[in-house]
């Protein structure tokens, strides 16, 4: 049964599109993240080995969040690694294993992509879609990424 909350059928069909691609970006960074927390090595082995658990796991709850926001609007989510990866703008890097700082300036390029789509969705969301819960869940979403990031760009520094 679709949801009857006063946004239109269309409406609700662009903003479960927009919720997807957001879902699979967050799901292609915490695979990435996964990726280098297995396999980051040096000298600073343990803090990142930690930074990284820290961030897949913020990732992991945040991925879960746009699912289950995915369903409140009446659709399904998608669920497997081809959907992710056909939906996202995060690249995957199958092979490569980075030195860590590599790793952390990938993680925070990835991370800036999304925080720059999320920007352009939420006025989108808000203004063109007239959905201002969805606009404001992206607007927390976003705020989520600029933390990440800037953990990030702090080991850069």
């Amino acid at each position: 049964m679709k949801p009857n909350i006063g946004i239109s059928a269309p409406n609700l069909k662009k903003i479960t599109e927009i919720l997807t691609a957001v879902l699979a970006d967050g799901m292609m960074l915490y695979i990435k993240t996964r990726k280098f927390h297995w396999n980051v090595s040096g000298p600073s082995f343990m803090e990142y080995h930690k930074l990284f658990e820290d961030h897949y796991n913020k990732l992991e709850k945040a991925i879960d969040e746009v699912a289950e926001r995915i369903s409140k609007l009446g659709s399904p989510s998608i669920g497997t690694t081809k959907e992710f990866a056909s939906h996202s703008q995060i690249k995957e890097t199958p092979g490569k294993n980075p030195s860590s700082t590599d790793m952390v300036k990938e993680l925070l390029k990835d991370h800036e992509s999304v925080i720059q789509t999320l920007r352009e969705k939420i006025d989108e969301c808000d203004e063109k879609l007239k959905d201002a819960g969805t606009a404001d869940f992206l607007t927390n979403l976003m705020e989520q990424h600029e933390t990440l990031a800037w953990t990030l760009r702090r080991y850069l520094d």
